[in-house]
């Protein structure tokens, strides 16, 4: 379905806000959600952070102990996805109760797709709903397509709404760093810069050729695109259906030994299939990453012969996969992440 306006839901501070549902005097506290709720527990980072704790320069993916040196009054909570995981059911819900189409993209996020209503109207309808029914707040960015609905949430939090339109787009964009459209990350950036690019404007206005022959056809076009206020506007309100599972692990000391490393990423391999075996699902690509102690961090991922969920198959595949780096260095953390045949 293409909508005449996209609305893009954000819950705020989703995680922090579910535990402040479940401990209300910490409202307005900093609180820090991660590992098991213990600051000194090594290698351990911030899953998420209240607004408050933001104040002190806490951030996801911050180490636990770092965090609590920058806001050592933080309130330290254990990460529960059962909870959260119930929490966005209930949000969701409550969103398509509201009649619209809507295409959920994971826990705390959302597009819905209004076609003849004031989408500023419906935006302020599903805030309330939302606040009122479970007590979460969320942000909405309101435009006719999903990229830059997803760029005027940022203008709306917290608990806001924004709307971004060819009207306001380069008012409000021009002077902006690339990186602040959706899906252009440092390396994309760090490329454009070396062709002069830095800003949204200059992005918009730069010559097609140039991106194309830097970037490819699809994704210089995209740019070009996604510069000038461009994107996609279909709804699906497919379910959401996740496309891997994957599991992670950091080790409290670094590892130099081989064998620990294949029995580390055997584990984690069998970890994620029971995950996958439980929903139903089957394998087609296995991915493994590895950190080594200075951070330096490496994806590598192979497709299998055949689907498959075959536990001797994965791990094999996996531990193959795993063989590809050269492994000279301590490695502090191993992930596998399993990539899944979609439905249909």
């Amino acid at each position: 379905m293409t909508p005449r306006w996209v609305l893009h839901v954000d819950l705020d501070q989703f995680l922090a806000s579910v535990e402040l549902r479940r401990h209300p005097e910490l409202a307005g506290l900093p609180v820090i959600v991660g590992g098991s709720g213990d600051p000194a527990e090594p290698r351990k980072v911030v899953t998420c952070a209240s607004y408050e704790a933001r104040e002190f320069g806490v951030h996801a993916g911050m180490p636990l102990r770092t965090a609590a040196r920058r806001c050592p009054d933080a309130t330290f909570l254990p990460s529960d996805p059962a909870a959260y995981d119930a929490a966005s059911d209930e949000v969701m819900g409550l969103l398509r109760d509201l009649g619209h189409p809507v295409e959920v993209w994971g826990w705390d996020e959302a597009y819905v797709g209004v076609s003849d209503e004031d989408p500023t109207a419906v935006a302020e309808q599903i805030r309330t709903v939302i606040s009122s029914e479970t007590g979460l707040s969320c942000s909405v960015g309101i435009s006719d397509n999903k990229q830059r609905a997803k760029v005027a949430t940022g203008f709306a939090k917290p608990a806001g709404v924004f709307a971004l339109t060819d009207a306001n787009w380069m008012t409000v964009m021009a002077d902006r760093p690339v990186d602040a459209l959706w899906g252009v990350g440092p390396k994309t950036a760090k490329k454009l810069a070396a062709l002069g690019i830095t800003t949204v404007r200059e992005l918009a206005h730069a010559d097609a050729e140039l991106l194309t022959s830097t970037f490819g056809p699809r994704t210089g076009l995209w740019l070009l695109l996604l510069a000038k206020g461009g994107g996609d506007a279909d709804i699906s309100s497919e379910p959401w259906v996740p496309r891997s599972r994957s599991h992670v692990v950091t080790f409290p000391r670094d590892l130099t030994d081989r064998a620990e490393m294949d029995a580390a990423v055997t584990a984690l391999a069998r970890h994620a299939l029971g995950d996958v075996r439980a929903a139903g699902r089957i394998v087609t690509r296995v991915a493994v990453t590895v950190r080594t102690a200075t951070f330096y961090t490496r994806t590598k991922i192979r497709k299998l012969e055949a689907p498959t969920t075959d536990p001797q198959t994965i791990t094999d595949a996996a531990l193959r996969v795993l063989d590809l780096f050269e492994l000279d260095r301590p490695v502090r953390l191993l992930g596998v992440r399993l990539e899944l045949a979609m439905p249909g």
